[in-house]
């Protein structure tokens, strides 16, 4: 077996992860503190990868990486960077399409804590980012590692979007997932067999790893 798609997947996954959570921890705390109807809308457009078929959207992200389009023209002009068929088109496409997994356990963990934390913590004359900062995070800790570990495993699971914006070029897009693929097409059935027992493996621990981690908060909570 060729691990160089493992460590390409293990490399986007990561890479994918630090930025959801850079992007994700400010987007919540607008989301989280607003109580405009834009954040419905926001919310709306956030968690749609969740329904929409990767196909979909690995088709309009096509459209919108195409050399030809005003986005990348501008990004391969300014910062010299191709989109498409690109590790940095992976990493983009793969933030985009994973980003409900960082941000609805985050959300649902603020919006699960006491009014009273921020009623008594204000009171003590701190500012609300302060106290988001310092009380909120904190308190959820258990969903943040949730987010953390869902973004990267299911970034190690992608095939649509990755395979139409990357395609298959070994050593820079090729994943697991597409290499698992190509090997099955080939009927390299023993090589298909040893990407899939890593792959699962991967999200075993990790789902190992989440439900764990909410059993050990039902406890702590009881």
């Amino acid at each position: 077996m060729n691990w160089a798609p493992i460590i390409v997947s293990l490399k986007l996954a990561t890479v994918t992860t630090v930025l959801l959570l850079v992007i994700c921890v400010p987007l919540v705390y607008v989301m989280y503190r607003s109580k405009k109807l834009w954040v419905s809308v926001v919310e709306t457009f956030v968690t749609l990868p969740l329904i929409l078929p990767p196909s979909v959207l690995g088709f309009y992200l096509l459209l919108l990486f195409n050399p030809t389009s005003g986005i990348a023209l501008w990004i391969k002009n300014s910062l010299g960077i191709s989109l498409l068929f690109s590790f940095s088109g992976l990493v983009i496409a793969s933030v985009i399409y994973s980003l409900p997994f960082m941000v609805t356990p985050l959300l649902a963990g603020l919006r699960s804590l006491p009014k009273s934390y921020h009623e008594a913590a204000a009171t003590l004359g701190l500012s609300s980012f302060e106290i988001f900062r310092k009380i909120e995070l904190p308190n959820i800790l258990t969903p943040i590692i949730s987010a953390i570990t869902l973004s990267f495993a299911h970034t190690i699971g992608e095939f649509g979007v990755v395979l139409m914006i990357g395609g298959s070029i070994p050593n820079k897009t090729e994943v697991a997932s597409i290499a698992l693929f190509n090997e099955v097409e080939a009927l390299h059935y023993e090589n298909a067999h040893q990407y899939a027992a890593v792959m699962l493996a991967i999200s075993f621990s990790v789902l190992l790893l989440v439900n764990f981690l909410r059993q050990k908060h039902i406890n702590e909570a009881v």
